[in-house]
């Protein structure tokens, strides 16, 4: 044979078998996902990434559960701090063709669970598919897999059910959100997204709502919230035939926008024997946690020869607390004086100075 044409055939051979290599790298590659969460049982956890937003990061899950005409696919979204869609293309070639229904997953800096339920598919028939996302920075396609196809009868269903609810338990830096989630018969996860914008940005753990066929009350504790402030919320939740997002609510957190020293006031005496009072006041902690104690005694400006009661915990909220403490073993159809006295971080406040006289 000649040896120019033994040379030509030896270099198309080897574009072929590095094509091939090519094609099947890519398809079992994988992007890099950061930050991913696996969904669990974890009820108060909260993300509040601040890192610069960027294209979502996809990663397409290789396992699937195909049957004789529906697949269920799955895989993970980051939306990288834009809000962000997903969806599924697949087809019978790698050149794919057909695409699933897009779904919604927020703006937040974790990965999401992202499953899907394809139907009307051929039976015993390979696919290939692969996941993609989409926000303002771009789109980024995932590895593309395939699955078969089979005879096995799909399974039915539907995508949960949801209602987001309003906050309770309001405070200066923490709330609880609530929502409502009927499973449809389908393992299902759920998840709240909240921020500053009806972008949200932070996203708490990931629960189960178990899979009942029963509309059922969930919620998860956020903090290190700001105080005075306006937050937007939602509940999401998705199962192996969707995902389901809530209605968006908000909420306004409790001041004072910075904590200060305690306010207090001194009440007066009551319950008064010949050898014992009850002294009232009531403490407003401002924000920050807070102390409080009764100084009394004969001495009328209580500067010297004085006694104290024990100091007694507050929280640290904003409303006053009306607050009292026995005292014993005074002497009898005496005058005695006292004040309340309260501290925190920020300083320490003395109340004004009431008396009462014990009985004979």
């Amino acid at each position: 044979m000649n040896k120019n044409l033994i040379i030509i055939l030896s270099i198309v051979g080897l574009v072929v078998i590095a094509g091939v290599g090519w094609a099947v790298w890519s398809m079992n590659s994988n992007p890099e996902i950061v930050n991913q969460q696996t969904p669990g049982n974890t009820t108060n956890t909260t993300n509040t990434n601040t890192t610069q937003s960027g294209l979502p990061i996809v990663q397409t899950d290789s396992t699937t559960a195909p049957y004789i005409s529906t697949v269920v696919v799955k895989g993970t979204v980051n939306p990288n701090g834009a809000v962000t869609n997903y969806w599924y293309e697949y087809g019978q070639t790698i050149a794919l063709g057909t695409q699933s229904n897009n779904y919604l997953v927020g703006s937040g800096y974790t990965a999401i669970y992202t499953p899907a339920y394809i139907t009307g598919l051929k039976s015993n028939t390979n696919y290939y598919f692969r996941l993609n996302a989409k926000n303002v920075y771009g789109t980024v396609n995932g590895a593309t897999h395939s699955f078969k196809t089979n005879t096995t009868p799909a399974p039915t269903g539907a995508e949960p059910v949801i209602n987001t609810n309003g906050a309770t338990g309001i405070e200066r830096t923490s709330a609880t959100l609530n929502g409502k989630i009927n499973p449809k018969g389908a393992e299902t996860t759920f998840w709240f997204e909240y921020g500053l914008t009806t972008e949200f940005g932070s996203v708490t753990a990931f629960q189960s709502a178990s899979n009942g066929s029963s509309s059922l009350s969930f919620s998860a504790l956020i903090s290190n919230l700001q105080p005075l402030t306006k937050y937007y919320f939602r509940l999401n939740a998705n199962n192996q035939f969707g995902t389901a997002n809530g209605e968006i609510m908000n909420f306004t957190t409790k001041g004072p926008l910075s904590p200060t020293a305690p306010t207090v006031n001194t009440g007066s005496a009551t319950s008064i024997t010949d050898s014992s009072s009850k002294l009232n006041a009531n403490v407003k902690p401002n924000g920050a946690m807070t102390t409080y104690w009764f100084e009394y005694g004969t001495n009328a400006t209580l500067s010297n020869a004085i006694s104290s009661t024990s100091e007694v915990s507050l929280n640290d909220g904003i409303l006053a607390v009306n607050i009292s403490t026995n005292v014993q073993n005074l002497s009898s159809n005496t005058r005695h004086y006292f004040r309340v006295v309260a501290k925190n971080q920020y300083g320490t406040v003395r109340g004004e100075i009431k008396s009462f006289t014990t009985k004979n």
